[in-house]
C-alpha cells in the first residue's frame, strides 16, 4: 500500500530554490508524508548523514522518508524503504530491508511487471510527459501509455516526469494509484505552496482513485 496520501517527492538540491532539508520541511509542512533522498552524486558518508537528519524530521511530521538506490544507507538510519533503479533486484533490496517500502523505476510495461512480480510494492512510470528536469529523456509514455502499463502490470504504479496540478487528474484518470514529482517542487519559490496545489488537485479526486483501483481489479481478475 502507499503511503497516503500518494504524492511522492524526489529531492534535487541543485534544482532547490532553499537549502534540502528546509524544502523538505515545506514539502511535509503542506501535507505531504512521502519524500525520497536522490541525490547519488554526494560522498558516501554525507549522503547518508543528510538521509539521517531527513528520517528525524520526517518522524516528527508522520512521514515517509526513502532514499533513491543506497540499500546500506537506509539499513543504516532507519529509513522507511529503498526506491531502486530498473535494473535493481528488489529480492535483495527485500533480504536486506524486511519490512520495508521498496520502488523502482519503470519506462515500460514489461520493466514494471517484472519489478513488480519480484517484489517491488509499486514502480514508478516515467516519463509521462516531458519534464524540465531531465530534458530530452524520454520518450514520453503519455497518458495513453501510462493506461497501457497500469492495465498490465501487477501492482502499484506511479506517475512520474512533468506531473503539475494541472495534470494530476488525468494521470490518476489513467489508473495510476499515485504520483511523483521532482522539479515541480524543488523550483518552487514557495515548495509549501507547491504541494498544497498538488494535494488540492488530488483531494477531490478519491473516488475517481478508487474508481481506477476497481477497474484495474477487474481487468486482471482480482
Amino acid at each position: 500500500m502507499l503511503p497516503a496520501p500518494p504524492l511522492l517527492v524526489i529531492s534535487d538540491r541543485r534544482q532547490a530554490r532553499q537549502p534540502l532539508q528546509q524544502v523538505v520541511e515545506a514539502v511535509f509542512a503542506g501535507g505531504c508524508r512521502w519524500f525520497s533522498l536522490r541525490e547519488k552524486d554526494l560522498p558516501r558518508d554525507e549522503r547518508r548523514a543528510l538521509l539521517g537528519a531527513l528520517v528525524t524530521l520526517g518522524r516528527r511530521w508522520g512521514a515517509v522518508v526513502t532514499a533513491h538506490e543506497d540499500i546500506e544507507a537506509v539499513a543504516a538510519v532507519g529509513a522507511d524503504g529503498v526506491h531502486l533503479p530498473s535494473d535493481g533486484s528488489p529480492v535483495a533490496a527485500r533480504a536486506r530491508l524486511p519490512g520495508a517500502l521498496i520502488g523502482a523505476s519503470a519506462h515500460s510495461a514489461d520493466e514494471a511487471s517484472r519489478l513488480l512480480g519480484a517484489g517491488a510494492d509499486y514502480v514508478t512510470a516515467s516519463p509521462v510527459f516531458l519534464t524540465a528536469s531531465k530534458p530530452g529523456y524520454g520518450p514520453e509514455l503519455g497518458l495513453d501509455g501510462l493506461a497501457r502499463i497500469v492495465v498490465q502490470v501487477p501492482g502499484d504504479v506511479v506517475a512520474l516526469g512533468g506531473i503539475t496540478a494541472e495534470n494530476a487528474a488525468a494521470c490518476f484518470a489513467a489508473g495510476a494509484r499515485g504520483i511523483a514529482v521532482m522539479g515541480e517542487v524543488m523550483r518552487a519559490a514557495d515548495p509549501q505552496a507547491t504541494v498544497e496545489h498538488l494535494l488540492r488537485a488530488m483531494s477531490g479526486l478519491h473516488g475517481s482513485i478508487e474508481a481506477n483501483i476497481r477497474r484495474y481489479d477487474k481487468v486482471n481478475g482480482e
